[in-house]
């Protein structure tokens, strides 16, 4: 898996070791990167558990506080690329938002409850506890039915993805998800009631959306007054590693939180991912096609898909605990969840990429196709 989206050409404000040729060099092997990371957090949660749970402690209402700052690094760059001067433009790209709606709201929920029910329920029964296989399917439940609020930004971010159209859809589904978690979660697992988790919901929109936006156009604004888009294209640029950075530090420290968990039932964890793993790629899959049948541009299809498959695993967690207790089945599957989303994620990065130019070929999209905002180097 190589994650190496379509670089601008070099231009005068880029030397020969600035912005693309070397977040070319570093993405060449992330692939490596991110294996190295996932073992490195298992063995260093096994080595030093105490020091990982330490910092697993460090959180409000069920969002890491150490884990938010590494998010903030890897979507502040990202974040900086809106121009609020051009959300109106936004519009044009109904067709992405409409499928981003549908996937979410209508497809994944319901898909995923499949999935557990057959695999879960019917094949992996087996060599799974009887008691705890409507909890595992559960909580797979809670985990589709909470769609990416930060995450699909730096996914966004490795596929050139429009920066306006992803905020804004990322800014739909959490107004929508308001109101659609519990009925969507109570109808799928037949309760009456279900505990919204809001502190956490609140708490992780303010840290992941308000603070990071409000912070990116503060240094945006900064940057263009100083030295207009040439020098906010060289900060992007020098700035891209950091990102990256950070998305390989959370690995190591989500596999760490993690490490004694999966060295005692590394089979039920195995069992647990096959579903979630179908579950992004049908999705993401369903999306990405949707969007090319519909004539969206690439850097619309790329986002739409990705935030079609990813998870607000906060917000799930959270959910399961409030639920089914902090051991229970369903709170391990949404951290199943935790563990695999990253590096399949990454790999649908990689397939979005290496799939652009059968993307631009499509009828509909040489028909229909709206252009996106000029990029920006990353």
């Amino acid at each position: 898996m190589s994650i190496e989206p379509p670089l601008p050409e070099d231009g005068p404000e880029n030397g020969p070791e600035d912005g693309p040729k070397a977040m070319s060099r570093f993405e060449r092997y992330l692939t490596l990167w991110v294996a190295l990371c996932i073992v490195a957090g298992v063995a260093l949660g096994r080595l030093m558990p105490g020091v990982f749970r330490a910092i697993g402690e460090a959180e409000v209402a069920n969002v890491n506080l150490p884990v938010a700052v590494l998010i903030w690094l890897m979507i502040v760059p990202m974040l900086m690329k809106v121009d609020f001067a051009a959300m109106g433009a936004v519009g044009r790209h109904w067709r992405g938002i409409g499928v981003t709606l549908l996937v979410n709201w209508a497809v994944k929920p319901f898909s995923m409850a499949a999935l557990g029910a057959v695999f879960i329920g019917w094949l992996f029964r087996p060599w799974l506890p009887e008691d705890q296989i409507p909890s595992y399917i559960a909580g797979l439940i809670l985990l589709a039915a909470a769609p990416c609020t930060a995450m699909v930004f730096v996914w966004s971010n490795l596929t050139r993805g429009e920066p306006n159209f992803t905020l804004s859809q990322v800014a739909v589904n959490d107004a929508i998800m308001v109101v659609a978690f519990a009925p969507i979660v109570g109808l799928l697992l037949g309760l009456s009631a279900i505990v919204v988790p809001w502190q956490t919901l609140l708490l992780s929109v303010a840290l992941y959306i308000l603070i990071p936006v409000a912070a990116a156009q503060v240094l945006r604004a900064l940057l263009l007054r100083r030295g207009g888009d040439a020098l906010l294209q060289r900060a992007l640029g020098r700035i891209g590693p950091v990102s990256l950075v950070a998305l390989l530090a959370t690995l190591v420290l989500l596999f760490g939180f993690q490490g004694e968990r999966i060295i005692a039932q590394p089979a039920v964890i195995a069992l647990l991912a096959v579903p979630i793993i179908i579950q992004v790629y049908f999705n993401s899959g369903l999306a990405y096609l949707l969007n090319r049948a519909a004539g969206e541009a690439h850097c619309v299809a790329g986002p739409s898909a990705l935030i079609g498959a990813s998870n607000f695993f906060e917000l799930a967690v959270a959910a399961a605990i409030s639920l089914f207790g902090f051991g229970s089945g369903a709170a391990l599957a949404t951290v199943v969840g935790v563990l695999v989303e990253v590096p399949v994620m990454l790999s649908v990065v990689a397939i979005v990429n290496r799939s652009k130019a059968w993307y631009e070929r499509g009828a509909a999209v040489q028909r229909v196709s709206t252009r996106c905002s000029p990029p920006l180097t990353r």
